[in-house]
């Protein structure tokens, strides 16, 4: 799919901005907001902190990547996360595309980075906004709870400068590193995301579930 404005307005099945729960969620999270660019950062801190983040709830299809399966969830990871941001902004006839690159990330928990058997998450996701006459990138992928458990500087979002995650936390400590830069694009490449993750760490279709929240609680707790 082409990234000229017109598509990136254009729902999808899987930015599915037509989807009344979707559509609902951005007029509501919006709010009284009239100019684009109010309303895009009123988007983003309402997926932020409005979704939480678990990368177990991975499920490379449409209806798993779908903007109104992550709704109804209230949770997901950065690809989803950045799903419900483009198609909140396409609701509300702002368009938007989703950014793709390869990250080492150090915020993950034990089991997480066994199952992955590394520390890069390949084509780590944000969204990209139209918003006066320039594309800027806004992560919401890392809730403000989570970002304070791992001593992360949460990331802000003014609708004119890129938001992407820092590479130390607040002690110093390595977060994140951008490692290659995957592209923007109107859709979500799924076949593309589901061969690397094959390729990657063995990918079967699923991770079994566990509780995200409970093993960054066990490990972040200081006596």
């Amino acid at each position: 799919m082409p990234n000229t404005l017109q598509t990136c307005l254009t729902a999808t099945p899987i930015i599915d901005a037509h989807h009344p729960a979707v559509a609902a969620f951005a007029r509501d999270r919006a709010g009284p907001a009239s100019a684009p660019r109010e309303q895009a950062v009123a988007l983003y801190y309402a997926v932020r902190d409005g979704i939480r983040y678990d990368p177990y709830t991975i499920a490379l299809s449409v209806e798993g990547l779908a903007a109104s399966t992550t709704l109804a969830a209230g949770r997901g990871w950065c690809v989803t996360k950045a799903v419900l941001l483009a198609a909140a902004c396409r609701a509300l006839g702002i368009p938007a595309r989703l950014a793709f690159a390869d990250v080492r990330n150090h915020l993950s928990t034990a089991r997480m980075r066994a199952l992955m058997a590394t520390d890069v998450f390949h084509w780590h996701g944000c969204t990209a906004i139209w918003l006066e006459g320039a594309w800027v990138k806004a992560t919401p992928a890392f809730n403000v709870e989570l970002c304070e458990r791992f001593r992360l500087t949460p990331l802000e979002f003014d609708g004119r400068r890129d938001s992407l995650y820092h590479p130390f936390d607040r002690d110093g400590r390595r977060h994140m590193e951008y490692l290659r830069y995957r592209g923007e694009f109107a859709d979500v490449p799924m076949e593309a995301i589901r061969d690397t993750f094959r390729r990657a760490y063995r990918w079967d279709g699923g991770w079994n579930q566990a509780d995200f929240e409970g093993e960054v609680l066990r490990e972040t707790s200081r006596p």
